[in-house]
């Protein structure tokens, strides 16, 4: 048997098991945090030469020069032409979809003019531009994500991003072709098969070989993650991601079969992933419950999923799809299954969540792979305040001021009084001289 808990909104002590199920913060494991802080100012000081001894050291990797981990674009090119058929239309549809998608989220310049008598003349706007160079960390080895590649880079590129810089390490000398296949697709410039904290810091320090970015964005491992932590403010990094979830809200007339793989999908990636189902039928719940435990032991990855469903899955009744969607905004779940009839109009009820899959056909691993909105999606909560990964986030905004001689008087007069009230003299006797003149 499967020990998934069974909550009930209706039980006395709801509100603590749901917050008991819910809490997870990242270990700081001082050993994690200790080596991280080592290796970034190994790579810092010294370069190129640390890289080649963390190579070797982690990596098993026998070599002497930085030239022999940087890939050729023909390399790319050859990964991709080496494809089989199925997986090279796979690859390039999804592309395909993910750049469509994010074509439709670029921003624009704008700019106005104050129309007032006392300011006229006077411009302001906003102009935006896109960042010079970013950072691509992917993880490498048996553990190869070549839709990770597609969801950093294609939004990158859309945004205008002048040259993309990819990592991935290669533990003895093994390359993922889908990755680098992917690489070739997203149009990156140069890939280094680096991998780590040492990876991190190269990309944020800089080093003969490696040039320094302007922000790193990339799923790692809790060094990946511990480096990403303590470069940020030096480089801008997308986010330290927690691990997966998914939250079912289902009106009980779904497969429940479906459900239950559903659930299976994230709770495999690793034994700190989170699976939720919520519906307001008891019946139902024990028919998913049922699917579970038949399907569970065809799973190639029971044991991974068996312990993500004990540590940290549930299957939660509620009142009725009111109380559910309640529920899921005080979650703010990663990923989000509608699994109902009429979801359409339920839509509008959530506030909080990185992704809303609508509808029982939309299972979310169409999500993570072509449907062609980002995988890159916040966790733990933070669905609260913030976003997916996007065009975005390789973009920056930068204000426009142009103030005319008449709007210099006008606002010199506000600027000045509130500068005096700060104790900022100088602040207003800047001002002023526009004033006086």
């Amino acid at each position: 048997m499967i020990a998934i808990k069974r909550l009930a909104s209706t039980d006395a002590d709801f509100s603590e098991r749901l917050d008991a199920l819910l809490a997870f913060e990242a270990a700081q494991d001082e050993s994690v945090e200790g080596t991280v802080t080592s290796i970034l100012a190994e790579v810092k000081a010294r370069g190129d030469a640390a890289l080649l001894e963390y190579t070797r050291r982690f990596d098993g990797l026998s070599v002497s020069s930085m030239a022999e981990l940087e890939l050729s674009q023909s390399a790319l090119q050859q990964a991709l032409a080496g494809l089989p058929s199925a997986q090279r239309q796979a690859l390039e549809a999804a592309a395909g979809r993910v750049r469509s998608y994010h074509q439709r989220q670029t921003i624009q310049s704008w700019q106005y003019e104050d129309e007032g008598e006392e300011t006229l003349g006077t411009m302001l706007g906003q102009k935006v531009t896109p960042l010079d160079r970013v950072g691509l960390y992917v993880p490498g080895g048996k553990a190869s994500y070549p839709s990770s590649v597609l969801m950093n880079a294609i939004p990158a590129r859309v945004a205008g991003v002048r040259e993309l810089i990819m990592v991935v390490p290669t533990p003895a000398g093994e390359q993922n072709p889908l990755v680098l296949a992917a690489a070739a697709l997203a149009d990156v410039d140069r890939v280094f098969t680096i991998g780590g904290a040492q990876a991190v810091a190269a990309l944020a320090y800089g080093t003969q070989s490696v040039p320094q970015v302007d922000k790193i964005v990339g799923p790692g491992n809790a060094y990946v993650a511990a480096a990403k932590r303590r470069v940020f403010g030096v480089v801008g990094i997308d986010m330290v991601a927690g691990p997966s979830e998914i939250l079912v809200i289902c009106d009980g007339q779904t497969d429940p079969d479906w459900v239950a793989m559903d659930l299976f999908s994230q709770a495999e990636h690793d034994e700190l992933a989170q699976s939720i189902l919520i519906c307001p039928h008891a019946a139902y719940i024990d028919r998913v419950a049922a699917s579970i435990e038949r399907l569970l032991p065809t799973m190639p990855r029971q044991q991974v999923i068996r312990a993500a469903l004990e540590n940290r899955g549930a299957l939660i009744q509620v009142r009725d799809l009111d109380e559910a969607c309640q529920i899921a905004n005080r979650i703010a779940p990663e990923h989000l299954e509608l699994s109902l009839a009429d979801a359409e109009v339920w839509v509008d009820k959530i506030r909080h969540a990185g992704a809303i899959f609508i509808g029982p056909y939309t299972s979310e691993s169409l999500g993570d792979y072509c449907a062609g909105p980002n995988h890159v999606l916040p966790t733990s909560g933070s669905a609260r305040f913030s976003s997916p990964l996007g065009v975005y986030d390789f973009q920056k905004r930068t204000s426009l001021i142009r103030v005319s001689p008449t709007g210099s008087r006008t606002l010199g007069r506000i600027a000045a009084a509130l500068a005096y009230g700060e104790g900022l003299p100088a602040h207003a006797r800047s001002a002023e001289y526009r004033i006086e003149s």
